[in-house]
C-alpha cells in the first residue's frame, strides 16, 4: 500500500486522524507548562488540492470536501468545530483549495513555550518540509527514519508531549514495526501520549496488531475504528483506526458523540460504522 501523504490529504481518514489530533492538544493546552510533538511521518505539511497527486486520487472530496461547508450535530462539535476551524482558516476567505497536515495544524496550535519535532524519510518530502519551516524558531525538522526517532528523541525535555506516528505502510510487516516502535519508545517514555494511525483492510493483519499491542503490557489504549464502507476487492481504502496511548480523559466521549455524525454524512457505501472502545483500559 502506498500512504504517501499527498496522494490522501483532505480524505476520511484524515478528517478523524487530525480532529483527534487536534483534542489532543488543546488538552496539553490546559496546563501552562511546555509541551512538545514528535511527528514522526510528517510528510509536506500543507497539501495543494489542485495538485497532480491530489487530484490524481481526489480522495479529498469524499473526506474534507463533503463537510468543508456543513455545521456538525450538537454531539459531533466538540470534536469536529476546532478541526474544521482551521480548515477553513488556512482557506481564508476562498474555496477549499489547501489542506493543511499534521504538521501545519499542530504549528497553528502552538503556543510560544511549545515546541513541535518533525521528522520525514522521503528526501523530497523532507526539502518542502524543511523549507516551510525554515527560520521557525519553535519547529525542528530532521531527515531520519521514524522508528529511530522514537527510539532516540523521547523522551522530551519538557516532560510533556504526544507522538503521531502516521506510516505510509508500505511494507507487509508495518504492523509488527509500529506495535514494536510504540513499545520501545514507551520504556523511555511511559506518561506521554502516543497516536498511531494505520489503514484496515486486512482483518487478520489488524487482528494479530492488537494482540501484538496487548501483549506489550501497556495499559490506557483507547481503540477508535471508521469504516465509510464494506472492504473492496480492489484495496481501496475503505477503513482506518487509530489507537491511542494515554488519551484526554474527555476523548472517548467526543469520538462517541462525533462518530455518528461523521458515519452518517462521510458513507460511501454499506457497512460504514464507527467505533471506539479500550483495547486495554487504565
Amino acid at each position: 500500500m502506498n500512504y504517501r501523504h499527498a496522494y490522501h490529504a483532505g480524505n476520511f481518514a484524515d478528517v478523524l486522524k487530525h480532529a483527534v489530533l487536534i483534542a489532543i492538544l488543546e488538552h496539553l493546552k490546559k496546563k501552562d507548562k511546555a509541551f512538545r510533538v514528535l511527528d514522526t511521518h510528517a510528510g509536506i505539511g500543507l497539501y495543494d488540492l489542485a495538485d497532480v497527486k491530489a487530484h490524481k486520487t481526489g480522495e479529498w472530496r469524499d473526506g474534507i470536501g463533503r463537510i468543508i461547508d456543513i455545521t456538525p450535530s450538537q454531539q459531533a462539535a466538540p470534536l469536529l468545530a476546532p478541526y474544521l476551524d482551521i480548515v477553513r482558516t488556512v482557506n481564508g476567505e476562498g474555496p477549499l483549495t489547501r489542506y493543511p497536515g499534521s504538521p501545519e495544524i499542530t504549528r497553528r496550535l502552538l503556543r510560544p513555550q511549545d515546541r513541535l519535532t518533525l521528522t520525514e524519510l522521503h528526501r523530497e518530502d523532507h526539502a518542502v518540509l524543511a523549507e516551510r519551516y525554515a527560520g521557525d524558531h519553535q519547529v525542528r525538522v530532521v531527515e531520519i527514519d521514524a522508528w529511530l526517532a522514537m527510539g532516540g528523541f523521547v523522551p522530551f525535555k519538557e516532560k510533556r508531549g504526544m507522538v503521531l506516528i502516521d506510516p505510509a505502510f508500505e511494507e507487509p510487516d508495518e504492523y509488527r514495526t509500529l506495535a514494536a516502535g510504540i513499545f520501545k519508545a514507551t520504556r523511555r517514555w511511559m506518561t506521554g501520549t502516543y497516536m498511531a494511525w494505520y489503514p484496515i483492510k486486512d482483518q487478520k493483519a489488524i487482528d494479530q496488531f492488537y494482540r501484538m499491542m496487548i501483549d506489550t503490557g501497556l495499559r490506557k489504549m483507547l481503540r477508535t475504528e471508521f469504516h465509510v464502507a464494506r472492504p473492496t476487492k480492489d484495496g481501496t481504502l475503505k477503513a482506518c483506526g487509530l489507537l491511542i496511548l494515554n488519551p484526554p480523559f474527555t476523548l472517548e466521549a467526543e469520538l462517541r458523540g462525533a462518530l455518528p455524525w461523521l458515519t452518517r454524512i462521510l458513507a460511501q457505501g454499506a457497512g460504514a460504522t464507527g467505533t471506539v472502545d479500550w483495547l486495554t483500559p487504565e
